[in-house]
């Protein structure tokens, strides 16, 4: 994946960034880390400049983000009601709770969208709620662009200061993204076996 990375980069500079966020945010298994810290090396090297850098890396993640959006307003959040109903107890859900998380975001929606481009596997698949609320379109971009801006900023400028030694971030980001990961199964699990229908 990393050989593949760098050979778009190497090939296509800012396009080759540029397609890379977009699926890297369709298909969440490619790291953006590895992709903005890469970018931020090219610039140590002096192959591309730093505001380009994040601004076309951060139009690609937009981009990406749109496509899981669109899908979450075809939805809709009506639609999931005969499957709530069903599988409640693995989704941990009832569909009052569906409608109260569907208020919370139709109100607070802005934020929600931009802290959590900060988030592991959360930063991409929060498009797909907002689309299902019908969050603006124009909100939804401003949100998307800003806390995605922040965070691609932070791996470039991260890539620019380690240069060579950027591997070095793999190993810091790896661990917390798996820990992340690892407390947020045990958490579902705790609500499978505490949670009670309300029928």
């Amino acid at each position: 994946m990393t050989e593949f990375i760098l050979n778009l980069i190497a090939w296509g500079g800012y396009v080759g960034i540029f397609l890379l966020m977009v699926i890297e945010n369709v298909f969440p298994p490619i790291p953006s880390e590895v992709i903005m810290g890469f970018g931020g090396m090219a610039v140590a090297r002096g192959d591309m400049a730093m505001v380009p850098l994040i601004v076309i890396g951060t139009a690609g993640t937009t981009l990406g983000n749109v496509f899981w959006y669109a899908i979450g307003r075809w939805i809709g959040y009506e639609r999931l009601k005969p499957f709530v109903d069903r599988h409640g107890r693995w989704l941990t859900l009832h569909w009052d709770d569906v409608e109260k998380l569907h208020c919370f975001f139709v109100k607070h929606g802005l934020w929600v969208v931009f802290v959590f481009r900060f988030l592991p596997t959360f930063r991409t698949m929060i498009s797909l709620p907002a689309g299902m609320a019908k969050m603006g379109m124009p909100r939804f971009l401003i949100a998307t662009f800003l806390g995605s801006a922040v965070w691609n900023a932070v791996l470039a400028y991260a890539g620019l200061i380690l240069g060579s030694r950027f591997g070095q971030l793999q190993d810091y980001v790896g661990p917390v993204a798996v820990g992340m990961t690892v407390l947020m199964g045990l958490g579902y699990l705790y609500r499978v076996l505490t949670w009670r229908s309300r029928d």
